[in-house]
């Protein structure tokens, strides 16, 4: 699905007119506690698409019933991969003017973007590359010096891959997000990103 992109240095220049745009990250808690945009507001993917109609209403114009008090919406993971799943959901229920940060928060250094930085996990797309790789060299290693049977091991990561690839979705990042050091900051619940989000102006 394609959907309108947005560079970095687009957005920096955007967030300091008086009209900005608001920047909503798709991810976990625990990558949005790690680094995130200054001023923007964490509502998980799977929390979005549980919640898709109302967000959308609480973030801009949708069927002309309200207009928002930003110039737009923008969404932002780590790469841009959730981003894209996201403006799909929202386009889906009517939101207006929504566009995806092109390369995610990974493009943000150089970019004149202020990012917030604490104590967390690695991001997503970081966990999922080491655990693959390492299941990899498992397998093969296995495969060396035990039974060739352990090489099954890494041509199901390498399978695996590829369909995330092409489906656009990734098993192993949905396993990993369960972890526990994924869960050491409490999630966001519909109720408090309903209190977070800025409030639409009714009317044109």
């Amino acid at each position: 699905m394609t959907h309108p992109a947005l560079a970095a240095a687009d957005l920096a220049v955007r967030l300091r007119e008086p009209d900005a745009p608001l920047v909503i990250d798709v991810r976990s808690a625990a990558e949005f506690a790690a680094a995130h945009l200054r001023g923007s507001y964490n509502v998980p993917l799977p929390l979005l698409a549980e919640h898709a109609q109302e967000f959308a209403q609480r973030m801009g114009a949708v069927d002309g019933a309200t207009r928002p008090a930003h110039s737009g919406v923008v969404l932002v993971c780590q790469s841009g991969r959730r981003a894209g799943q996201a403006h799909g959901v929202l386009d889906a229920v009517g939101l207006q003017d929504a566009a995806v940060l092109d390369g995610g928060i990974a493009a943000a250094p150089g970019s004149g973007l202020d990012v917030v930085r604490g104590s967390g996990p690695w991001a997503m797309d970081r966990q999922v590359r080491m655990a693959a790789g390492t299941l990899v060299l498992t397998g093969l290693a296995v495969g060396r010096l035990l039974s060739p049977r352990g090489r099954l091991l890494s041509a199901a990561i390498g399978t695996g891959l590829t369909w995330s690839a092409l489906s656009n979705t990734c098993g192993l990042a949905a396993i990993l997000s369960r972890m526990p050091w994924n869960r050491s900051v409490s999630e966001p619940t519909r109720d408090s990103v309903v209190r977070s989000l800025p409030v639409p102006r009714t009317g044109r």
